[in-house]
């Protein structure tokens, strides 16, 4: 009887643990740690902030996992032991013959000075109510919705939370001047300059003043201040810094980059049966770019990682590779939705595209949550 451990209870843990079962016999086990007792698609935070739904209709408990013959631990990792393929969870060692870490990537607001005490964040699920209700009593002035690092997760989410914001208040007749900055020089650089000038249009067309070129520096009560700027706001909304959790720190498994280091095709780490898939792990692309980090891609990767885990399990190899091929979703308003969607990992350079905006595209969106709790939560 074999085991695998997986850390990350989020897309590409549960993609993980699900897409193992289906392949390792019924006798091997499976085991996902995760600190939190439910799983919630990323996207439904922007929903539940502009007041569209709730956190807890696209929320599911991890428990019910066992019913699929997948054993889930709730608790935090306290460290993680990649040569002996072993973690301790609230200081018990759990030890396995394989091991996915899927712990995603780390919110660092303290980088920047002020962030945390003067901005909102819809990035964390706990932080969302906070930021429902600042929203909701909002009655007029200056939103600025920022991006205060790179990389981070769900590239598109800060263009599409200001496009929903400005249709929500304008439905409410709440008179807002709305303004989103990036310290890029335009607003998705993996798309060219012509599919960002789309986004711009879009977000100008809709009333949304785009600042490419800035990079914050701290934040004070009532603006935000760049190197050479400083921008007054009544409503801050924060995408904070992305960073590697502290535990996958001081594992060795990140590189000189900060992010976990892993063969861009199988998700191997330099460690034996120890792989790495989804946020945590910061791919490069071809023209030099990093790789998105969004659900599906995590999702993509945990199934090569698993094929590659069960092969080896059985004693053979997989030649399953990982592809970047995947989409996100980019909501505009209205009820329509567009995507940016690709071959990322193509070469010599990306082939990605920014599709036109449809009901179609807004309908996919609603049916990818749909499949996938029905498909991860039977029941």
């Amino acid at each position: 009887m074999a085991s695998v451990l997986i850390l990350g209870g989020g897309f590409g843990g549960l993609a993980a643990a699900h897409s193992l079962r289906r392949l390792l016999p019924d006798s091997d086990e499976i085991y996902l740690v995760d600190r939190s007792p439910t799983f919630v698609i990323g996207f439904r935070k922007t929903w539940a902030v502009v007041g569209h739904s709730t956190l807890e209709e696209g929320t599911r408990a991890l428990d019910s996992l066992q019913s699929g013959g997948v054993t889930f631990i709730q608790g935090s990792v306290d460290s993680i032991d990649p040569e002996g393929l072993a973690a301790v969870v609230d200081g018990n060692r759990i030890e396995a013959d394989a091991m996915v870490v899927a712990l995603g990537a780390a919110l660092d607001r303290a980088v920047i000075p002020g962030l945390e005490a003067h901005a909102l964040d819809f990035y964390d699920p706990a932080s969302v109510p906070a930021a429902q209700q600042a929203i909701d009593a909002f009655e007029g002035g200056t939103v600025l919705i920022g991006i205060f690092g790179e990389p981070y997760k769900c590239p598109p989410a800060p263009y599409e939370l200001a496009l929903l914001l400005q249709e929500t208040f304008q439905e409410r007749g709440v008179p807002a001047n709305l303004e989103v900055f990036t310290p890029k020089p335009m607003s998705l650089p993996i798309l060219g300059e012509a599919g960002c000038s789309i986004i711009e249009s879009r977000l100008e067309a809709n009333g949304v003043h785009f600042l490419p070129n800035h990079r914050p520096i701290s934040v004070e009560t009532g603006a935000v201040r760049f190197s050479t700027a400083r921008r007054s706001f009544d409503l801050l909304i924060g995408v904070p810094p992305h960073k590697v959790p502290n535990v996958v720190q001081e594992s060795g498994l990140t590189g000189e980059h900060g992010w976990v280091e892993v063969n861009p095709l199988t998700l191997a780490t330099r460690f034996e049966q120890v792989y790495a898939i989804g946020d945590v792990t910061q791919l490069s692309l071809a023209d030099g770019k990093p790789h998105p980090k969004a659900g599906i891609f995590a999702e993509a990767m945990a199934e090569v990682a698993a094929s590659h885990i069960a092969a080896r399990l059985k004693g053979g190899i997989s030649e399953a590779v990982y592809s970047g091929e995947g989409h996100c979703f980019l909501e505009m308003g209205r009820g329509q939705a567009a995507l940016v969607r690709g071959r990322f990992m193509a070469k010599p350079a990306p082939e990605v595209e920014l599709t036109e905006p449809s009901e179609a595209f807004f309908e996919a969106k609603m049916a990818f949550e749909r499949e996938r709790l029905a498909r991860w939560f039977p029941g």
